[in-house]
């Protein structure tokens, strides 16, 4: 199910171990409600679909074609006035890539039960559906 998994954010050579979950984990773990679910997607991407109840704390404010990604410096503090830091939270982005940077980021910031969603919310898509013809809001 699970699996640990080495990620970003390192300081002074620390590096965050992050739980990463697969879509059928966390849907499982959701279903409690036990679990809150940080979609760390840009707005626009979360308002063309989300996971019911997920709170949306974007991880890059934009992405540029030649600037890259720009960081959202307050994402910690706003992922704070949201849950506290022993809260369960599941951390997803699109594909799975984001939300372990941003997962390692909550860790290593104090959060002590913080898993990723592997696969990002494409999984979660599939594994509701497995042979989807179309995607709707």
């Amino acid at each position: 199910m699970g699996s640990l998994r080495s990620s970003g954010s390192s300081t002074a050579g620390e590096k965050a171990l992050v739980e990463s979950v697969d879509a059928d984990a966390a849907c499982a773990l959701l279903s409690t409600g036990q679990y809150g679910y940080v979609d760390v997607r840009m707005w626009e991407d979360f308002d063309k679909g989300h996971v019911a109840g997920a709170r949306n704390v974007p991880y890059y404010l934009s992405v540029t074609p030649h600037g890259g990604p720009e960081k959202n410096d307050r994402f910690v503090d706003q992922v704070a006035a949201l849950h506290g830091k022993d809260d369960r939270l599941i951390v997803g982005c699109r594909s799975g890539v984001r939300s372990r940077l941003a997962a390692a980021d909550l860790v290593h910031a104090g959060f002590t039960n913080v898993k990723n969603l592997e696969g990002g919310y494409l999984s979660l898509l599939k594994s509701a559906n497995p042979h989807p013809t179309a995607y709707h809001k």
